[in-house]
């Protein structure tokens, strides 16, 4: 791995070169690579592992005995996933992390930091905080989800998640990083249902969309 991949990541904020190889040596860290559709992650599980996505991106779901699938989220290139089952790593995995497509990522054993003195390691005081960020910044992603879901309608939920992703990209068109399938599965919908209201939406001048992109009016 190249310095230059981690040096923008959360988790490695404020921290020169020098600290950053301490860092990924005292936390054991390991990079793996995967195929897409690959489990990277499987649910029933425990893990004393934190995941950083080098390149490509995986989903994060729920798969239930019965073949339902929820996807919670998405985790692009630097970002990361498993965190706090990493630090509390006796507790069982309830989602799937899935490969999205063909992906590079860092594993790091974060939970060595409980036992790393902050006197002796500078750095290890800067990686808890930085830590506690990525954690909060996912809590609050997960809250969004669930405003996205609460709507009753198809069109409700759609409109909800879309209004999310303009307000972040501050842009009235943007990329979003799920197929249809995917945002189908997100937004709790049937994947016909949901098509043929982006169809109506974009009918009434409401939305522009094609595949993965789209156009708010």
């Amino acid at each position: 791995m190249e310095q230059k991949d981690l040096k923008n990541c959360v988790l490695f904020r404020d921290l020169p070169d020098e600290e950053i190889n301490l860092a990924l040596s005292e936390l054991q860290a390991r990079e793996k690579q995967y195929k897409e559709d690959a489990v990277v992650l499987a649910a029933g599980n425990t893990t004393e592992w934190m995941g950083l996505v080098l390149e490509g991106s995986v989903t994060i779901e729920s798969n239930d005995v019965w073949g339902n699938r929820t996807i919670l989220s998405h985790v692009g290139e630097g970002e990361f996933f498993a965190e706090t089952y990493a630090w509390l790593s006796d507790v069982v995995v309830l989602v799937d992390v899935v490969a999205n497509e063909n992906c590079r990522i860092l594993f790091l054993k974060v939970k060595n930091l409980q036992t790393l003195s902050s006197v002796n390691h500078a750095w290890a005081a800067k990686l808890t905080s930085n830590l506690l960020t990525i954690s909060t910044s996912k809590n609050l992603a997960l809250t969004g989800r669930s405003f996205h879901t609460a709507p009753k309608s198809a069109r409700g939920r759609i409109m909800s998640y879309l209004n999310t992703v303009s307000l972040q990209k501050r842009s009235r068109e943007f990329d979003i990083p799920f197929d249809r399938q995917q945002l189908a599965d997100y937004l709790n919908l049937e994947r016909t249902a949901m098509s043929k209201e982006l169809g109506r939406m974009q009918d009434e001048g409401l939305i522009r969309t094609r595949k993965n992109h789209f156009a708010l009016f």
